[in-house]
């Protein structure tokens, strides 16, 4: 997961209406993510076998936790999904539970999960899941539910740094086979917006702008359809 000086950095895969690569070899590696990903490494010294990942949208939660999934064989299935799986066949394996933050604290699905964490723990399988907040700030009513989630440990992906955010922007527009010249990568990190999320929109406006009008995206059209597109999230 190295990057030579002569390659476009490689980071993650990011949440858009197009084909992400999800390899583990997509991840690009920073500052701002490091630890996190050593603590995923880290699996067999989870305690209790269990972890939480999260961060905000599109910071590649879902990358990390894929692949990890991939290398236990573990079951994926999103929070919202919960009320319909089988808690005895979904705990027979590794389990990762995605978006669980998003969960509206019914206390159905709180027992339901506290259970899952039991059944999990005598089973010997691991447990991982993702939310954009920190843990101590889910919604979670069912004291002994949240006592267990606050003691899990988490590993955060913080927002991107200089390097972060020019990979972003590079693998964003990779994944819609786009390529545009460096210069262009480097005037949006240098006058773009510092986020994920903000990325991701800006990287669809731009294809979907160039698309419209017959124009590829150099650094003129990109210096002039950023100050539109900034006025519309203004």
């Amino acid at each position: 997961m190295k990057m030579e000086a002569n390659q476009i950095p490689r980071q993650l895969a990011f949440d858009l209406p197009s084909r992400p690569a999800l390899g583990k070899s997509d991840f690009f590696i920073s500052d701002c993510n490091s630890i996190a990903v050593k603590l995923m490494e880290d699996w067999s010294n989870w305690p209790n076998r269990q972890h939480i990942l999260s961060g905000p949208s599109g910071s590649g939660k879902t990358h990390l936790a894929l692949v990890w999934a991939k290398s236990l064989s573990a079951n994926v299935i999103n929070i919202s999904d919960f009320f319909d799986i089988d808690l005895q066949k979904v705990t027979s394996a590794s389990l990762v539970i995605e978006d669980i933050d998003e969960q509206q604290g019914s206390p159905e699905l709180e027992n339901n999960l506290f259970h899952l964490f039991n059944m999990l723990l005598a089973n010997n399988c691991y447990l991982l899941l993702t939310g954009k907040k920190d843990p101590k700030f889910w919604k979670v009513n069912l004291p002994d539910l949240r006592s267990r989630i606050l003691g899990m440990r988490n590993a955060r992906l913080l927002p991107p740094d200089d390097k972060l955010f020019l990979a972003l922007i590079a693998k964003l527009f990779a994944d819609r086979q786009i390529y545009p010249k460096p210069e262009v990568l480097q005037y949006i990190a240098r006058h773009g917006e510092r986020s994920f999320s903000a990325a991701s929109r800006l990287v669809v406006f731009l294809d979907k702008a160039a698309l419209s009008e017959g124009k590829k995206i150099s650094l003129k059209f990109t210096a002039s359809q950023l100050h539109k597109f900034n006025d519309l999230q203004s």
